[in-house]
């Protein structure tokens, strides 16, 4: 029975469909988030016992059972828990959807953990719009004018985009007769490297797929939407989508890039300097549009912008030098751990502060450090590891990705990644200095729900866990490159 490797993502798809009948009969609303992050709980417990010693490929090669696959089953209902802790204070703006709200969130997990296991272009697309489409109706939830813009946005541009992706995976099937990504590289493999060249069609393919996944992780220049949808979504889901979608989205593009096209003759040489250039054009332009923003939300935006540009470094890395697709892999996989732990307590703190302050701009917490001291300093704790500051995770993350772009010959991409994390310094510190040396435009402090603290004390403590004590981080992500081999 080959459902058994499945059993994380049944457990979270079946925790969905529980908390939607238990919604009809419970009163009391808490128990769907204990029922949800119960069911998380037992995904996880499921994906590490489950962890495999060998790569499996299942359902006639749809499906693979690998450490890079069990690696995203564990990231991802981690991360859909510690958004249901942090959206305690929130649900109830809308007490009618609760359980829709927590199934939803349990269903775009459960499309994100076959997304990181899919190793066929049918597969790896309809685990890709199961997410989708659960993000488009949790943007739009709050049912507000801002909320129902920011998704009726969403829909439209990401419904254009996947359009994009599908017509790419085409026209790759038209010229090698499989959707199957092992079956892609072989012949690619088998056609002479001019017959590849001579193969616009085949290069337009690759393009679209590049181009449809672009949009996914919001890259430049797919990044269009980035600001306005966050800004209108609900805050959790604004941190939902910046960090588990992102992660999602460069799980595929890996699987992709590493399995079908990583070979020299396979086209890798091609399009890595695109990569490399997407990724300097998206740090740059993300950090200098992140400077004038006012609003914390579309601060944070533009700076996953830049984040997704300093990840890409690595993804140009493993292009330039296929050979080292164990470091620059690992380091891409590192990244987005320090960054998303990073990212959800940064996140996590707007979500308590905005609850409170009811406005999302940041003049709005000056001298927060006076009044909720806790919330402040996680606040720049979580900035200050977003910049790269040591010892914190987004310190070593920076580190690992630019020596992976270093040992790939790409010079030129690291120090204009490193030029970059300075002028990101620049508005980071911009709010811890309202933080800091502000005076208080409140006199009470920000207080939250235990859920809410927990996540964000869970978030923090990872933040300085992986920055002082990386090797358990670092080996999951090497384990997880392994299976791409080089």
């Amino acid at each position: 029975m080959e459902f058994r490797y499945l059993i994380p993502e049944l457990i979270v798809l079946g925790t969905a469909v529980a908390v939607i009948l238990a919604d009809l009969f419970v009163k009391e609303k808490k128990w769907l988030t204990i029922l949800a992050l119960g069911g998380l709980g037992a995904a996880v417990i499921a994906a590490v016992i489950g962890w495999p010693d060998a790569s499996l490929s299942l359902f006639g090669g749809m499906i693979s059972h690998d450490a890079f696959a069990s690696f995203f089953k564990i990231f991802f209902p981690v991360m859909a828990g510690l958004v249901i802790m942090a959206s305690v204070d929130w649900t109830h703006k809308f007490e009618r959807f609760r359980g829709e709200y927590h199934a939803l969130i349990l269903l775009a997990a459960t499309g994100m953990m076959l997304i990181a296991g899919a190793t066929n272009l049918i597969t790896l697309y309809l685990a890709l719009e199961i997410t989708a489409v659960a993000f488009y109706v949790l943007v739009g939830i709050q049912k507000d004018k801002k909320s129902t813009e920011s998704a009726l946005k969403y829909v439209l541009l990401s419904g254009t985009a996947s359009a994009v992706l599908v017509y790419g995976m085409a026209l790759v099937f038209g010229f090698t007769g499989t959707t199957g990504l092992a079956e892609i590289a072989a012949s690619l493999q088998s056609m002479a490297p001019g017959a590849i060249l001579d193969s616009p069609g085949l290069l337009m393919g690759l393009i679209l797929i590049i181009a449809g996944l672009g949009f996914k992780i919001a890259a430049v220049p797919f990044q269009f939407w980035v600001p306005d949808v966050y800004e209108g979504a609900p805050t959790p889901i604004t941190m939902y989508l910046s960090i588990a979608s992102k992660a999602a989205g460069f799980a595929i593009i890996l699987r992709i890039l590493g399995t079908a096209f990583l070979e020299p003759g396979a086209l890798a040489q091609q399009w890595a300097p695109v990569v490399a250039a997407l990724a300097a054009i998206g740090m740059t332009l993300g950090n200098l549009m992140a400077i004038p923003q006012a609003n914390i939300k579309r601060l944070l935006a533009f700076s996953t912008v830049a984040h997704a540009g300093y990840i890409m470094v690595g993804l140009a890395a493993l292009g330039n030098a296929p050979e080292l697709s164990s470091v620059a892999i690992g380091s891409i996989i590192f990244y987005l751990i320090a960054f998303a732990v990073s990212d959800l307590a940064a996140f996590i703190t707007v979500i308590a502060i905005s609850n409170k302050l009811n406005s999302d701009n940041f003049a709005d917490y000056a001298g927060l450090i006076r009044t909720s001291p806790f919330m402040a300093g996680m606040l720049t704790l979580a900035l200050l590891s977003l910049i790269g500051f040591p010892p914190t995770a987004g310190f070593l993350a920076k580190f690992y990705i630019f020596a992976a772009g270093v040992q790939a010959d790409l010079l030129w991409l690291v120090v204009l990644a490193a030029v970059n994390t300075v002028i990101s310094a620049y508005y980071y510190f911009g709010v811890i200095k309202v933080l800091w040396m502000r005076e208080p435009a409140q006199q009470t402090g920000v207080t939250a729900s235990g859920a809410l603290k927990t996540a964000l004390a869970v978030s923090s403590f990872g933040i300085l866990l992986f920055g002082i004590l990386p090797a358990l981080a670092m080996k999951l992500a090497e384990t997880a490159a392994g299976v791409f081999g080089g």
